[in-house]
């Protein structure tokens, strides 16, 4: 058999059609990649709308997707979600500011000074034991049930992170670097500045990752517990006790939606502040 009965001419140039075949753009790539984290969420909502329409006791506890769609256009009309998601979010940076600020500060100067270790590392351990649940009743005795108990709650879920991430970072600062600074007779704030912050700094970005999400979440709880004044917590607390099915499911969307963009807003943050570091 000849080479042309074996392999037709036509063969060849379907083969070079396929290898001059543009592959497809980036930017259809992308959209293809992201577009399949879109799968789960679309099956649990049919999924959803499935079981809400078994019965009328399935319809209470899974809501149909109508009905929560006219409760979030009632609560945007009226301004409620905005308020309360506002109010939450507000309360969780708060709290993580005056959390986070007191964990890198003492974590700094554990790491800097070991007195100060010896003095505060037995009493921190200890009361890092203790879950933020064990604290409301003394907070509620002292401070009661207003934005002061949030906000001391809040912050205590965010200071234990960064403290131990400020510790581990600013302790791995290796002994050769601090020598040079000593030979060029840096002072002790040039090295804190140019020597052991630049080593710190990845860790202390973690510990902000960790104390982020603490923050959220125990915000979130200490509305649902204390139940005044305005968070979303607050507004799936009044809901649940109404009945109201709805506002409650999208208060859980809400609070899973604005946590990933806070995570997602400091991703990005940690990758602008990191920059500089040498990776692969």
């Amino acid at each position: 058999m000849s080479l042309i009965a074996e392999f037709p001419p036509t063969s060849f140039v379907y083969a070079e059609r396929i290898e001059d075949h543009d592959p497809p753009p980036a930017w259809l790539v992308a959209l293809v990649k992201r577009a399949r984290g879109l799968v789960l969420p679309f099956l649990l909502a049919a999924a959803w709308h499935w079981a809400s329409s078994i019965d009328a006791s399935m319809a209470y506890a899974f809501v149909p997707l109508d009905q929560v769609w006219e409760r979030l256009l009632q609560l945007l009309s009226t301004g409620e979600l905005a308020i309360n998601a506002g109010s939450s979010l507000g309360r969780a940076l708060t709290g993580l500011a005056l959390g986070g600020v007191s964990g890198i500060l003492l974590g700094s100067l554990m790491a800097g000074f070991p007195v100060v270790e010896r003095l505060f590392g037995p009493l921190l351990q200890a009361f890092r034991q203790v879950p933020l649940l064990g604290w409301l009743p003394l907070v509620g005795l002292w401070l009661g049930s207003g934005e002061e108990a949030k906000q001391l709650l809040v912050a205590v879920a965010a200071f234990h992170p960064l403290l131990l991430n400020s510790y581990e970072g600013f302790a791995q600062a290796e002994k050769k670097h601090l020598e040079v600074g000593q030979v060029l007779v840096l002072s002790r704030w040039r090295s804190f500045r140019f020597i052991q912050l630049p080593t710190a700094l990845p860790s202390i970005l973690t510990g902000v990752g960790q104390a982020l999400a603490f923050a959220w979440i125990s915000t979130i709880g200490v509305e649902l517990l204390f139940g005044t004044g305005a968070g979303l917590g607050s507004l799936m607390h009044t809901a649940q006790m109404a009945g109201d099915m709805g506002v409650v499911l999208l208060c859980v969307i809400a609070i899973g939606l604005m946590g990933y963009g806070l995570n997602l807003i400091l991703s990005l943050v940690r990758a602008r502040l990191l920059r500089w570091r040498v990776t692969g």
